[in-house]
């Protein structure tokens, strides 16, 4: 459990401020009502979701005050899998793949570091907000349900409006833009094939189509390939089914999902929790949303800071580059932890 926290709940998603909070549900059918909602799904499923009745623009009315951030050193991180048993997930991965039992699995390890028991992560998504400006960053703080959230994350889950849902998979990613591998373009293509079969069961036949594929995008410190998938969900298809399609999103379990999902269980050490999971808003009233891959994530469980790091595994990955990878999606972030000046 969090500690008692003086501080109000809040949250802070695509630029928009929530306070004043109204309702929560872990019931993906309370989505279906009015209002708007700020949305936390753990990977392993867990759902809250608060409802708030003040929705404002950052920048309009009084600023948060965000206490001091304590920073945290850079080698005070732990892994729940060292690089040795991170490059023997890899080649286990690998087996598989040469078995017929999956064609590709994303392997993540979470860092762990000790907080102050009153630290919150208000000061840290300032400093985020500050030095790693992200499409969908977000802090979601609600105190009493243990939920406090920063997010930087690049890709999006899904968009909804009205009937029209969007979901742009990430799959690939390198330091620079002519440093991507065969390897990174398949498993995006693989993605991608899987996103459209997730989107299939829920939208009108005929309607869902890839309109970007492996396109270069730049972001802090790396390039990522991005796909773009789109459909026009059933009118009989609410969030319920929505989710249940969908979820957890593909780009972060691997194909085929199933199959991929008992592989991270029996693979990965520790529950995942918020990081990739879905992070975000969803509007009951006007049937608008937007959720973003839970991934460059911290989150907070009591007095332990947690962020998660990984990659998608293929038949052509290299265990060392694999562990590479994990290193370089986590460095930049683990930086911005560590600076205690927001403009450092």
């Amino acid at each position: 459990m969090q500690p008692p926290s003086p501080l109000p709940p809040r949250a802070v998603v695509d630029g928009l401020r929530a306070s004043d909070l109204v309702e929560i549900s872990d019931d993906p059918a309370a989505l279906e009502g009015g209002g708007r909602w700020a949305v936390v799904l753990d990977f392993e499923g867990r759902l809250t979701a608060a409802r708030f009745a003040r929705w404002e623009p950052l920048g309009e009315g009084a600023p948060d005050a965000s206490p001091p951030w304590p920073p945290v050193p850079l080698g005070a991180w732990s892994s729940s899998l060292s690089a040795d048993g991170f490059r023997a997930g890899v080649a286990d991965v690998r087996e598989r793949i040469a078995a017929g039992d999956v064609y590709q699995v994303n392997l993540c390890r979470t860092l762990a570091a000790m907080l102050d028991e009153a630290t919150t992560l208000h000061g840290l998504h300032d400093r985020l907000a500050a030095r790693h400006a992200a499409p969908h960053a977000a802090h979601v703080f609600l105190p009493d349900q243990g939920v406090d959230v920063a997010c930087a994350s690049p890709e999006l889950f899904l968009r909804r409006d009205g009937d029209r849902v969007v979901s742009r998979p990430i799959k690939g990613t390198a330091a620079t833009a002519d440093g991507f591998l065969a390897k990174d373009r398949a498993e995006n293509v693989m993605i991608v094939d899987l996103v459209r079969n997730d989107l299939g069961r829920v939208c009108v036949p005929g309607s869902v189509r890839a309109t970007e594929i492996c396109v270069p995008e730049r972001h802090p410190g790396l390039v990522h390939l991005v796909s773009t998938v789109d459909g026009r969900l059933r009118p009989d298809a609410g969030w319920p089914a929505l989710l249940d399609a969908t979820f957890p999103p593909g780009s972060v379990v691997g194909a085929p999902k199933l199959a991929a999902l008992d592989v991270i269980a029996e693979l990965e050490p520790t529950a995942r929790g918020p990081y990739c999971g879905a992070i975000g808003w969803i509007d009951g009233d006007r049937g608008t949303a937007s959720l973003a891959v839970g991934i460059r994530t911290f989150w907070r469980e009591g007095r332990t800071l947690r962020f998660g790091t990984g990659g998608g595994i293929t038949w052509d990955s290299d265990p060392d580059g694999e562990w590479r990878e994990t290193e370089l999606k986590a460095a930049r972030l683990l930086a911005v932890a560590a600076v205690s000046d927001p403009r450092g």
